[in-house]
């Protein structure tokens, strides 16, 4: 038997199938769309590479760039799975493009959206018409969905026909949008693997009209604007505290492991303790756990701790085991992450923790003395989309941070 030509034949198939597979993926930039049930089609940008003859993906929103290695071939088909919220594409390559479905898991159910995306396609939006207007600067704008109005501060900046901005919500910021302006009409989008943004209107001057909002598969609401820079939004220290009578948080959770953790633990005691409320389908808490890492690098050493609480789409232990594992791998968390038991749900955080008037949005931080006591509760996060607002509740939350460690009688 001779072995070496069969080996070298061996070698020659397996370099055929690993330059058939990267072909699927032409590295490069393309324009990938998903598709809402109405037909409206949001789009966003992704950059195919080979890295040690493995692809891998960054999908691009403004300046930010997530990283995604999961990519597998089977025949024409391309499976990419993302590495935060639990979604995937399945996805089959015809004519040098792709097509096929994005794919989330909500916990109870799975949702798909059509899916397609164009090689070599570095635009996001076409403008084929000269800007009318330049909408950079703060705008107050209102988001209508349900008959319910909710406030929020639109920040733009717009370079020629390229648009990037955020819009900042007392429950967090809607995080990197990138699109044009085009005559009198702006589009904005994001893609983060868990959500898919589409925000569209028209510009008269200094107002916004007519403005859409579509996430995900059916969701659609409207909004306006009107350009304020002295808009904002409440303190996000103010929004939300204890009831009254108390002062103290109490709660015993289990961490991945299945070990019971509570705050009267002696790894908590004397210590300054941040409690994160969050959930690994939260795209503003992805923003906050990337912070905290480092905050607690840098504060551990110095007697802060910190400790998250999980609030999963299900209350079922292993699945939730699942997704929170896939975010403390994802940033490296140091710090203990426990399973709530409880779903993000209306009333359901405020039930797990009884003594909180109200939880109005992820994530919520709490911060905690060294004798235990709750000093201050912070709704929402502002994250590194949205620039002078991140920076000022690093220097803020820091400064608390630090006073609590200083504190004397302790």
């Amino acid at each position: 038997m001779k072995i070496r030509p069969l080996l070298t034949a061996f070698i020659i198939i397996l370099t055929y199938n690993a330059s058939y597979a990267q072909s699927l993926l032409k590295t490069g930039v393309w324009r990938g769309v998903t598709q809402t049930a109405s037909g409206v089609e949001i789009p966003f940008n992704f950059e195919a590479s080979t890295v040690a003859k493995h692809s891998q993906l960054a999908i691009i929103n403004g300046n930010e760039r997530i990283k995604v290695t999961d990519v597998k071939y089977q025949g024409d088909s391309v499976f990419i799975k993302m590495p935060l919220f639990d979604s995937e594409f399945r996805l089959k390559h015809a004519g040098g493009k792709l097509t096929g479905k994005w794919i989330k898991n909500l916990g109870d159910k799975y949702v798909a959206m059509n899916f397609n995306a164009t090689p070599n396609t570095p635009w996001r939006f076409k403008a084929p018409n000269k800007p009318a207007f330049n909408v950079t600067g703060r705008w107050a704008v209102p988001f209508v969905s349900d008959g319910k109005t909710d406030m929020t501060v639109g920040e733009f900046k717009q370079v020629g026909s390229k648009l990037t901005g955020t819009f900042l919500s007392t429950t967090g910021d809607y995080r990197y949008l990138e699109g044009v302006v085009s005559g009198n009409k702006l589009y904005l989008s994001c893609f983060d693997g868990g959500h898919d943004y589409l925000f569209t209107a028209k510009i008269n001057g200094n107002r916004i009209t007519g403005g859409k909002f579509y996430a995900g598969l059916t969701s659609i609401d409207t909004w306006t604007g009107v350009k304020d820079p002295n808009a904002k939004l409440p303190d996000a220290f103010s929004l939300t505290a204890l009831k009254p009578g108390y002062k103290k948080l109490a709660f015993t959770f289990k961490d991945i492991n299945g070990k019971n953790v509570s705050l009267t633990d002696a790894r908590y005691k004397n210590k300054v303790v941040i409690v994160q409320i969050l959930g690994s389908w939260c795209p503003n808490c992805m923003d906050e756990t990337a912070y905290l890492v480092n905050f607690y690098k840098k504060f551990h050493p110095k007697g802060v701790e910190v400790v998250g609480l999980a609030y999963e789409r299900t209350r079922d232990f292993a699945k939730s085991q699942r997704t929170v594992r896939q975010l403390k791998n994802r940033f490296n968390i140091p710090y203990p992450i426990l399973l709530t038991g409880y779903t993000p749900a209306a009333g359901e955080p405020a039930k797990s923790l009884p003594m909180m008037a109200k939880v109005l949005g992820f994530p919520t931080t709490i911060m905690i003395d060294k004798k235990g006591n709750v000093r201050k509760i912070h709704t929402g996060f502002s994250g590194p989309g949205t620039g002078e607002h991140y920076t000022d509740f690093i220097t803020e939350f820091e400064r608390l941070t630090i006073h609590m460690l200083e504190e004397q009688g302790y």
